[in-house]
């Protein structure tokens, strides 16, 4: 705001220069497959276990997912799609569908016209906070929100090695950073690297020596 004072409207001289202060890095709250599993076991009412499985199987946020309309879905294709308007970055996000979320979507026909989630023949407004609490307590999940069921889906991405700059395009966001954070939960593409570089100590490298001999 500052700069455009100084350089749009010409009502300071000069903008000064404002130091960012340090943000804390917080830490990737993730869970295993096999506890979402549990959790989806174990969530009640029905319409939030079926969010919440599609949001597991495709990234999507709650307002994307609980928002999500048959007009944005094509279960042929297997794709489903985000309006700028609705995406956090403004830009459109393409959504393919894998079988597990196709399967998710199909299990809701029929039971509203314009919106895939319903509860009562109306579309979702909000997540209910006291039921996940609920049912992420019979789970043993503690410190785990909606959101996170992004950064899990995220994490099984990289652990299964899916390149950065895809998963960026598969999760809409709008900088390169914003998926480095999901790095160091799968280092195993650094391992052939790590060899690159080795020191042995005197006693090591004799220690490999006399092994090499008795196995000669």
């Amino acid at each position: 705001m500052l700069k455009d004072a100084a350089e749009e409207w010409d009502w300071i001289h000069e903008a000064p220069s404002l130091l960012d202060l340090p943000e804390a890095k917080k830490r990737v709250r993730w869970i295993t497959q096999l506890e979402a599993q549990r959790l989806l076991a174990c969530m009640t009412p029905m319409w939030m276990r079926e969010v919440t499985e599609l949001a597991f199987n495709t990234g999507l946020r709650w307002s994307n997912a609980a928002k999500l309309e048959w007009a944005q879905v094509d279960l042929v294709r297997k794709c489903a799609w985000i309006h700028p308007d609705q995406a956090k970055a403004k830009k459109p996000i393409g959504v393919p569908l894998n079988p597990a979320a196709v399967e998710v979507i199909r299990r809701q026909i029929g039971k509203h016209g314009q919106f895939v989630f319903t509860t009562r023949g109306h579309g979702l407004a909000r997540l209910d906070n006291r039921l996940w609490k609920i049912a992420c307590a019979r789970t043993g999940l503690t410190d785990f929100r909606f959101h996170d069921t992004r950064h899990t889906w995220a994490t099984w991405h990289v652990q299964n090695g899916t390149p950065l700059n895809v998963l960026m395009e598969l999760g809409g966001w709008a900088s390169y950073e914003m998926v480095l954070r999901y790095v160091h939960l799968a280092p195993d593409h650094l391992a052939e690297h790590a060899n690159a570089v080795t020191l042995w100590s005197q006693a090591g490298l004799s220690e490999s020596a006399n092994g090499l001999k008795s196995v000669g």
